[in-house]
């Protein structure tokens, strides 16, 4: 029998929310534990997952994920595809703002027209550059956006033209990045209008409340056009980076979900991985390091591909993860049906000293101070003491550690203050591209200063081969060149997703590729007791 202990102080908190969340028995809702403090909800700020579950049940694009990972029809009742894959034309169905007006096409472009605004920095904007100007707005090369391919035609019809046909592009416009947004809000109250009492929004919920590091409350919102699928009038969202404290909770009974596969606390998952409540598969997802490429000696190939050999992939999965995870070569998962990454490159310590050596620094001598940023978490904290332990036992090198709260950790990642960084990535999409174009020069997700003139040409060429089975070739030679030459990023893992919940009581979760869990679809299977 497994028994957890929570501290005085935290137990007394915690009795105390689950009391507030008790006083009304009859209340219909769900407790999650989602993760760390969001770094916002404006869905054209955020870059993690945990921000984009939240922000996926305040507002709703043109399609969305099902329970299952599948695309379904959202704001867009319906849509043409024409032109050769081209062009799509959405038509919208009566849908409104939480504030009663009508979600209109306009919206659309002009939210769209802010997330390509080179002043608003969006992280994804690089995802609508499939779309016919929309990368030469981005880069300033063009200044009238009717320029590019996005056209409302009255109040209910969208058309976008692409430059060229791409198979997952229904995929794509379910991203929070192209959600419509209350513009009218955002210039009254500026970056201020994601607070509560201000945010409008169009999804399944509204904001109710959000306590920094502590909870976000969410409602069913009555003006959402399917409020009538929704079964679960409240959902509570509380914030911890902690998985000794996430599994506490959920353990204690004061949470009934955790989502959060990093908050799972790895080193008692053998007694736990048979339990009922727990729920593992595959998913689109991989855990990595990124190198600084800027920094000394980091900026030679050598060296990251020393570090890489020198790291015992299969010792992390086996001893510190052991949740049914894969060793990772390449950054793309298995997964996409045709597509074949390369298998990367493979524990050699001797080799990796060689490398080292070839670079100047024999043995490790010389070798200038390095760290490893990681966010704060009980797993990242373990798997970075282990490689810094392997890097100097197989390369004589020492490797400082340093840690970081999640928006500090987000901003140190995009000004490059960092020389090697954990990461991770979940599919946004079931392509390759979905996780190879964010080594571009053009990302603003690159994060690693790397730039490669054939990389760039060949992800560039990509772009326009209509043919799959030639496109993939292409993209599995810029993977190598990424994973077996340059490495610019160190693969560790492939993740499997772990969720904790009783399938018993909760119903709308179910296992896909893509990690797709929309609150929207969570539901009570057993009312409240009176």
């Amino acid at each position: 029998m497994l028994f957890f202990f929570i501290s005085s102080l935290l137990l007394a908190s915690f009795l105390f929310f689950l009391e507030g969340c008790n006083s009304n028995p009859a209340v219909n809702r769900i407790v999650i534990v989602n993760g760390p403090e969001p770094e916002s909800l404006d869905p054209q700020v955020i870059t993690g997952q945990l921000e984009g579950r939240i922000v996926n049940a305040l507002f709703e694009g043109l399609t969305t994920w099902n329970a299952k990972g599948e695309i379904v029809p959202a704001v867009a009742e319906k849509w043409d595809c024409l032109e050769e894959g081209t062009l799509y034309r959405f038509y919208l169905r009566k849908a409104y703002w939480n504030n009663g007006k009508p979600v209109v096409a306009n919206d659309f472009v002009l939210s769209w027209e802010r997330a390509l605004n080179p002043k608003q920095g969006s992280r994804y904007a690089d995802l609508f550059f499939w779309i016919k100007g929309a990368k030469d707005y981005n880069e300033g090369k063009i200044k009238d956006f009717s320029s590019v391919g996005i056209k409302a035609y009255g109040d209910a019809v969208l058309e976008i033209k692409l430059d060229y046909p791409i198979p997952f592009f229904l995929q794509l416009v379910a991203e929070p990045v192209f959600f419509p947004l209350p513009m009218d809000t955002i210039k009254i109250y500026g970056e201020d209008w994601i607070k509560v009492g201000n945010m409008v929004c169009n999804g399944p919920y509204v904001l109710k409340e959000w306590r920094i590091n502590d909870r976000i409350v969410l409602k069913k919102n009555p003006y959402y056009w399917g409020q009538t699928t929704i079964q679960t009038p409240e959902l509570v969202l509380l914030t911890t980076s902690k998985a000794s404290t996430a599994f506490n909770l959920f353990y204690c009974g004061i949470a009934d979900i955790i989502l959060d596969k990093g908050l799972v606390p790895t080193f008692f998952l053998d007694k736990i991985i048979h339990k009922s409540y727990f729920h593992c598969s595959p998913i689109f997802a991989t855990y990595f390091y990124r190198i600084n490429t800027q920094r000394k000696a980091l900026n030679d190939s050598r060296i990251r591909r020393a570090l890489a050999m020198a790291i015992d992939k299969s010792r992390i999965v086996k001893i510190i993860t052991r949740g049914g995870e894969l060793p990772a070569g390449s950054i793309t998962p298995p997964g996409v049906p045709g597509y074949v990454s390369p298998t990367g490159l493979p524990y050699d310590p001797k080799r990796a000293q060689q490398l080292l050596a070839e670079a100047g620094y024999p043995g490790g001598k010389g070798f200038p101070p390095l760290s490893i940023l990681y966010n704060s978490g009980e797993l990242n904290e373990q798997i970075a003491t282990e490689i810094q332990a392997m890097w100097y036992q197989n390369l004589g090198i020492h490797v400082g550690l340093r840690n970081q709260e999640w928006k500090v950790y987000l901003n140190s990642l995009s000004s490059l203050d960092f020389d090697i960084a954990r990461s991770s990535w979940v599919g946004d999409y079931a392509d390759p591209t979905t996780f190879l174009n964010l080594f571009t020069k053009s990302s603003p997700n690159n994060e690693t200063g790397w730039f490669n003139e054939h990389y760039e040409a060949l992800m560039h060429k990509a772009e326009k081969t209509v043919d799959e089975k030639l496109r993939f070739q292409i993209l599995q030679e810029g993977e190598r060149i990424l994973v077996e030459e340059e490495l610019p990023i160190i693969p560790l893992y492939f993740y499997s997703g772990i969720l904790l919940y009783d399938p018993n009581k909760i119903g709308g979760i179910e296992p896909n590729l893509l990690d797709e869990h929309p609150f929207s679809k969570l539901y009570l299977k057993k009312p409240p007791n009176p």
